[in-house]
């Protein structure tokens, strides 16, 4: 099994001003010899000053979506060269409130990781089911159906992350077993590692959906699973820190 290094990325969502920074600052100092990669993506707003606040330490600093266009006539939207400009290192994309918030269609989504890629960004790519599809025994079909109509050509593990986030999981305190985690993580790869051959193997798999201290002891150790993509817990340093630390 390749050698598959931990991410832990924060999406802080529509959430920090200024003041927030402060915790940039504690989560940055909190990182000595860190068992993984360590990423926070603010609001677009502090994505320069957390670069600034954050360039001694090994914390990296990214966007939470991007267009698909380098620049142009596109009012209140920020490209992939912008964040990369910034000091940004990654963007996410697809997240499932782009997705139903947006009307955002698998193929914007591929079209936003490819510019990720484009501006040399780490591009987070996420993918999950929404409770009916749940319900319905769909959850597996739903990833496929995401994963072929999202991923762009060429993928590995240098450019690109996946993060599985049951959509009914996200900010609701719910999460799904630990089998039904697994399942769906070992699938993930198998449908990797038939769409992109050996390099599959080595694109890391996060796992998103109220990931917080009290849990992240029993998800992150599963053998599938690469990481967290953390919302809620990202906003607060020594609860983000204490999921860092169970990686």
């Amino acid at each position: 099994m390749p050698d598959r290094r931990p991410l832990v990325a924060g999406n802080w969502k529509m959430n920090g001003v200024a003041a927030s920074l402060t915790e940039i600052d504690a989560i940055g100092d909190g990182l000595i010899d860190p068992p993984c990669d360590v990423a926070i993506c603010p609001p677009a707003t502090l994505i320069a000053a957390a670069v600034e606040r954050a360039k001694n330490t090994p914390l990296m600093i990214g966007g939470q979506d991007c267009h698909m266009a380098e620049k142009g006539a596109h009012t209140g939207d920020l490209s992939a060269e912008m964040i990369a400009d910034a000091g940004g290192k990654l963007v996410i994309v697809g997240h499932s409130e782009r997705r139903t918030d947006h009307g955002e269609a698998d193929a914007l989504v591929r079209a936003k990781a490819e510019a990720g890629w484009r501006a040399g960004l780490l591009v987070i790519l996420c993918i999950g089911e929404t409770e009916a599809e749940r319900r319905a025994g769909d959850t597996l079909a739903v990833l496929d159906r995401q994963l072929a109509g999202s991923l762009p050509d060429g993928a590995d593990a240098h450019r690109l992350v996946i993060a599985y986030e049951p959509v009914w999981a996200i900010g609701t305190g719910l999460t799904p077993s630990n089998d039904d985690i697994q399942t769906a993580h070992a699938h993930i790869r198998q449908r990797l590692v038939a769409t992109v051959g050996n390099n599959g193997a080595a694109i890391r798999v996060l796992y998103g959906g109220s990931v917080k201290p009290g849990n992240a002891d029993e998800i992150l150790p599963l053998p599938d699973v690469d990481g967290a993509l953390v919302g809620g817990a990202s906003l607060k340093a020594a609860d983000f820190l204490a999921i860092v630390a169970a990686a």
